[in-house]
């Protein structure tokens, strides 16, 4: 035998279908793998993505709510049942502190009008004016505004402030009367222009407060419908730039 030769092996095995030992260890796992490969997919375009807002408020702007949706104009914080679309009118209920934020940034200074009204003996109407247009309640529990509060007939229907964030807090005017009468409609009128806030009820004034050191620009700029449990109702909302 020539010292070169070697003993006969068998057949040699091509290259194409030669598999290191390592991958065989990978390919007993593809079968559990494979199925989280599709949610992979479509999760990786979207996260940490902010969705676009619409473009701001620069002239007088309306949403008469007629249509069978509370639709992509605004920010839901609580579940698709908490606001609803009902007869023309945005329905709230039992969102206890999960605000629905109008998408759309409010102009410096603007007039805030709209028509409301409660279906419950309670009252507790509730709108945030100039937040972050994301806050939110982590559970069914209070919160501090990233705004302005105004709330008529708060407290089981015994009282109505006007708040600098926290509702709870010594930074706000507050009116005993009078009560919020079930089912009754009021329009309200809200404006902000500088560091005052006034706000109207049917016409009237209904409390007004001046904030020496008004909020402004990035963090408060946009306006929220909240929330605790009380069925509420809102319609014919108008915003006009000062």
């Amino acid at each position: 035998m020539n010292a070169l030769a070697h003993p006969a092996a068998g057949p040699a095995t091509p290259a194409s279908r030669r598999r290191p030992m390592l991958a065989r260890p990978l390919l007993a796992l593809l079968p559990a793998l494979l199925p989280l490969v599709p949610a992979a997919l479509v999760l990786a375009p979207t996260a940490g993505c902010k969705v676009k807002d619409p473009p701001p408020i620069t002239a007088e702007w309306r949403d008469d709510f007629e249509r069978s949706t509370v639709g992509s104009n605004y920010y839901n914080t609580a579940g698709a049942e908490e606001y609803t679309v009902v007869d023309g009118a945005l329905r709230a209920k039992g969102a206890y502190n999960h605000p629905l934020w109008l998408r759309k940034k409010l102009p410096a200074d603007a007039v805030i009008e709209f028509e409301v009204w409660s279906n419950t003996p309670d009252g507790d109407i509730k709108v945030e004016i100039y937040g972050d247009g994301e806050s939110h309640a982590k559970n069914k529990g209070q919160y501090t505004s990233s705004g302005y509060v105004l709330i008529m007939g708060g407290w089981s229907n015994s009282k109505s402030i006007l708040a600098r964030g926290n509702e709870h807090g010594k930074d706000l005017v507050e009116r005993r009367a009078p009560k919020v009468e079930q089912g009754r409609h009021y329009r309200w009128k809200i404006q902000r222009q500088g560091g005052r806030v006034d706000w109207w009820v049917d016409g009237e004034p209904f409390l007004s407060f001046d904030d020496p050191d008004p909020w402004r620009g990035a963090g408060h700029e946009y306006l929220g419908f909240n929330n605790w449990e009380s069925e509420v109702h809102y319609d014919g909302l108008v915003i006009t730039p000062l």
